[in-house]
């Protein structure tokens, strides 16, 4: 059984406000990277789909044989993994793409940083509807959904300029949100949710934009049910591992971004998620 703690939004409305940020912290928050204790449990905050069960396999298959003892916590929002990892409740995170790391650590005064190593995986972005099976078939004036965060808002926005529904004004970049709309021949109306509630709003809307972890979970598959999804070519949004700024030498983290590029991966990530999720190494 997976030995993790899944944490839900209920905790983010109770807990986010009282983090304080901007505080000193605990002793851990001081600590530097060199500094950490070698033999030392590297916990790591993902969120369920396809974090978490990556960083599962690599826990029950290659951490032991790597010489790393790893605790995975799952997450069920984009915000908590980063405020744990800011406040030192947890060493490392894996969950987000560097246009939202860049976003979030300019709104909330973080330092978190990527693990040097590289990307691990991309999950494609997808358009999704219950009622329409071709892209051509939406109607005019259909509601779509979109994640509400800002970078996956964009995303979503620019997925759908890709394939002709809409056209964004002139430079709009990773913080586009419905008022860049300058081009929308159908009409379509655009209903904002927070990301998690997406693959629930289907049968509310005519179609939703759903990032790839939440589709996944939702037993959709970008490869196969999307009416449209990201191409993976020079695409900015593939994830990685994450760490307060000063802790990207700490040993154990090191071993883990080792693990997470492996062949062994790579191999778990084709084998599993058969083109849902792209191993981004």
């Amino acid at each position: 059984m997976r030995n993790t703690a899944k944490i839900t939004t209920a905790v983010l409305a109770a807990g986010a406000l009282t983090l304080g940020l901007s505080a000193c912290g605990s002793d851990k928050d001081s600590d530097s990277g060199s500094g950490a204790d070698a033999n030392a449990t590297l916990t790591v905050a993902a969120t369920p789909t396809p974090q978490g069960e990556i960083l599962t396999y690599i826990k029950d298959n290659l951490a032991e044989k790597a010489g790393l003892k790893l605790e995975v916590k799952e997450f069920t929002d984009y915000v908590t993994p980063n405020t744990a990892v800011q406040q030192g409740e947890v060493d490392a995170n894996y969950f987000q793409h560097q246009p939202y790391l860049t976003d979030f650590n300019k709104k909330n005064g973080t330092d978190i940083v990527a693990v040097p190593g590289g990307t691990v995986h991309l999950e494609p972005l997808g358009l999704y509807s219950q009622g329409v099976k071709k892209l051509d078939d939406l109607k005019k004036g259909a509601t779509i959904a979109l994640p509400n965060d800002t970078t996956n808002e964009a995303r979503a926005l620019k997925l759908l300029e890709a394939n002709g529904l809409i056209e964004l004004k002139e430079g709009a970049g990773y913080d586009a949100t419905p008022k860049d709309v300058t081009g929308n021949p159908k009409n379509l109306k655009f209903k904002e949710l927070e990301a998690a509630q997406l693959p629930r709003s289907l049968a509310d809307v005519d179609a939703a934009v759903i990032n790839g972890n939440y589709a996944l979970e939702a037993d959709l598959s970008p490869a196969k049910d999307a009416l449209v999804a990201e191409s993976a070519q020079d695409n900015p949004y593939a994830n990685f591992l994450a760490v307060k700024k000063g802790n990207e030498d700490d040993p154990r983290v090191e071993k883990l971004a080792k693990l997470l590029t492996s062949p062994e991966v790579k191999k778990f990530i084709e084998d599993k998620y058969d083109g849902a999720v792209i191993a981004a190494f």
